[in-house]
């Protein structure tokens, strides 16, 4: 699988919202405007999650040791599951304040704070496309993707409340519309956070038949049955694979095992396979063939 180099998109989309939590604060302060303020406090920890998902980007190009020896791919499944956690934290905010604005309306405080927020809703939206492609195959992406969207249907919120409210005098739109945003973010949201469990859980990928793998390992003529099959993410972009085959043949050579762990990487996207042949043998048979394996 060719993996696409995210460091500079990291590197752009820290900048531009390093950029502008300087110019929310300032004009919050300038404005005396807490939401200002608190919404630069807010994009600050999506700096935070952005620095979390590079990191554990960079780390999957570290080298295997002894003491871990698949290297440090878990680090990206890490980092979207956090990812996920900051965002419900982070939408549950969201909530209970439209919730409390609905018995305290607050009107958005001028012109000022929509400007703020329209720029807010530019530098989102292109942080967001640089991990646009990415986050359909990476959940640590996807985490980064869904931070900036977050961010940017925030924003756009402020921005639309904030002109029927000076237009219209509509003080109930803020929390309307700041509720609606929550829910379609909160769908995204829920999807990454039970990828990202079932990842940190070695669960089976949702892209992988694991029926069909076992439908291809037995269609062999000299294949008799296989045992200790298991399916797992490595990170959140590559797929490993163990399996004990039992064969009727002894001349088999690694062209075979060659040729299935091509097969299960074009097909399958299993990146890493490690495969077992056995013969059967009886009493000696593999210790590891019982119904506690799958």
């Amino acid at each position: 699988m060719l993996k696409f180099n995210y460091n500079h998109a990291f590197a752009i989309g820290v900048i531009l919202n390093i950029v502008f939590v300087a110019i929310e604060a300032s004009y919050g302060i300038f404005a005396d405007s807490l939401v200002l303020i608190a919404d630069a406090g807010h994009n600050l920890s999506d700096v935070v999650s952005l620095l979390l998902a590079w990191g554990a980007s960079v780390l999957t190009t570290k080298a295997a040791t002894e003491k871990r020896t698949y290297g440090f791919r878990k680090a990206t499944v890490m980092a979207s599951l956090a990812s996920a956690i900051l965002l419900l934290v982070a939408l549950g905010g969201i909530t209970w304040e439209a919730i409390g604005r609905f018995f305290n309306p607050k009107p958005v405080a001028g012109m000022t704070v929509i400007v703020v927020a329209a720029i807010g809703v530019v530098i989102n939206t292109l942080t967001a496309l640089l991990f646009v492609k990415g986050q359909k195959h990476d959940l640590n992406i996807r985490g980064a993707f869904l931070h900036m969207a977050a961010d940017a249907g925030v924003s756009l919120g402020v921005v639309v409340a904030g002109i029927f409210i000076i237009v219209k005098g509509w003080q109930w739109i803020d929390p309307v519309v700041s509720l609606m945003i929550v829910a379609v973010i909160l769908v995204g949201t829920w999807g990454l956070f039970r990828d990202s469990m079932n990842y940190a859980m070695d669960a089976v990928p949702d892209s992988i038949d694991i029926r069909a793998i076992r439908n291809y390992l037995m269609s062999f003529d000299h294949v008799n049955s296989i045992h200790d099959l298991h399916v797992w993410p490595l990170s959140t972009t590559e797929i490993a694979l163990t399996v004990h085959i039992v064969v009727n043949d002894d001349s088999l050579d690694n062209n075979f095992l060659r040729s299935l762990q091509q097969h299960l990487h074009d097909h399958f996207a299993i990146e890493h396979s490690t495969i077992q042949v056995e013969t059967s043998m009886g009493e000696n048979d593999c210790m590891l063939d019982s119904q506690k394996c799958v």
